[in-house]
């Protein structure tokens, strides 16, 4: 008994003080955890020395405790046993892997390559291992994945903890921070230079000269224009990251959504001297989607068909309703000048431009077919863009 106070009292002690240090209080109550999982499973067996008469039952799992402790945790978590087959799998496992029967292989669920691997390595070696891999379904996820060796009294068993631990939102803003640096920052120093060199012009050669600031001033609103567009679309893409899991959970009907994108864009059209036309079915189709994000969608593919492909004189927007084993579909057809094929895999890129002159001439941010992607992402659709040169693009959004 003393001993196992002792080892509550380290614990709690150990936790306490990650946590005052500023560590992540998912590893400090993890720490805690595995801490006294040795205390915990050995306190079930404790009851077998005792005299006949107060036994504990017979059919009394040993590991109770530990389950218990892991049932509340946000991430998922299996219990192994020195064959990697599942003694418990908590709430959240069940919950993200789906359901696996106690007895099982953990490879029968969890079938990562990296993650077998790591699981492997562990019970050869009876250490603990760790690895960190990516998701790509139900939607991008990145976990890094613990097995950790528990030792609780001889009649338990030793046994393992496979634990995951989603770190997607640390990873998200890593790749952020190095977009921004790497791109995001290029972008701006364009027009910040022209910025300070009209400034100069205007507070030295061009100090009396109103034509010249008049000029001058409507380009250093043109780039200011830019810069705020650029962070506009930065952040929303971070906006759109931060909920990509979440999928939406009202219908939108296509019909009138794409009518009012047509009706909103139709003056930019006529600027540019496009016709865009309208393939509509009669009767409603319904998809799950947030109205405002599959809008924004719309705007951005029918927007850039006008643009590029404004040889073409027309853009067509055509609305398949779902059919038997078919899902519904919008497709944006151009018919200007079509886009080489080594770039159509890469356009959902951030900052990628297939011609850099073309799109900065036409005020894009390189970074609208990647908003693209993110709410589809967010809404399980899928964007498929075919293109050939000399004929024009067709951008088809799958839900």
């Amino acid at each position: 008994m003393a001993r196992h106070f002792f080892s509550l009292l380290m614990a709690a002690a150990g936790g306490a003080a990650l946590i005052a240090a500023g560590t992540n209080s998912w590893i400090a109550v993890a720490v805690m955890t595995l801490a006294v999982l040795p205390s915990l499973a050995a306190r079930a067996p404790v009851a077998t020395q005792a005299p006949a008469a107060h036994q504990a039952p017979a059919d009394v799992d040993p590991l109770r405790e530990v389950k218990a402790a892991f049932t509340g945790f946000d991430s998922p978590v299996y219990i192994l046993d020195l064959k990697a087959d599942v003694l418990y799998q908590n709430p959240s496992a069940r919950h993200i892997f789906g359901p696996i029967e106690v007895g099982q292989h953990i490879s029968v669920k969890v079938r990562m390559p990296a993650v077998a691997d790591m699981i492997r390595d562990a019970l050869a070696s009876g250490r603990n291992g760790q690895v960190e891999f990516a998701a790509t379904v139900p939607s991008e996820s990145v976990y890094l994945v613990r097995m950790v060796r528990a030792e609780p009294a001889e009649s338990a068993g030793p046994f393992y903890v496979l634990i995951f631990r989603d770190i997607s939102e640390a990873r998200r803003i890593d790749r952020m921070r190095s977009d921004f640096v790497a791109n995001a920052s290029h972008e701006l120093r364009t027009p910040l230079a022209s910025l300070r060199g009209f400034i100069e012009t205007l507070l030295g050669p061009a100090r009396n000269d109103a034509k010249a600031q008049e000029r001058f001033l409507n380009i250093m609103l043109e780039q200011v224009t830019r810069m705020s567009r650029l962070v506009d679309d930065l952040m929303s893409l971070s906006r759109l990251e931060i909920k990509a899991r979440l999928a939406p959970g009202d219908e939108v009907d296509l019909v009138p959504l794409l009518g009012s994108v047509a009706d909103a864009l139709s003056p930019l059209a006529g600027d540019l001297g496009v016709e865009i036309r309208l393939v509509l079915p009669q009767e409603p189709v319904l998809v799950m989607g947030d109205r405002d994000e599959l809008t924004q969608v719309f705007e951005n593919l029918i927007e850039n068909a006008c643009k590029y492909g404004q040889e073409g004189k027309i853009v067509d927007v055509k609305l398949e309703a779902a059919l038997k084993g078919q899902a519904a579909q919008v497709s944006v057809i151009d018919y200007g000048p079509g886009i080489p094929e080594e770039h159509v895999p890469r356009l959902t890129e951030r900052f990628y431009r297939a011609n850099v002159e073309s799109s900065r001439s036409k005020k894009g941010t390189g970074l609208g077919l990647a908003i693209v992607k993110h709410i589809l992402t967010r809404h399980r659709a899928r964007l498929v863009i075919k293109s050939e040169l000399g004929k024009g693009s067709t951008f088809s959004v799958r839900f």
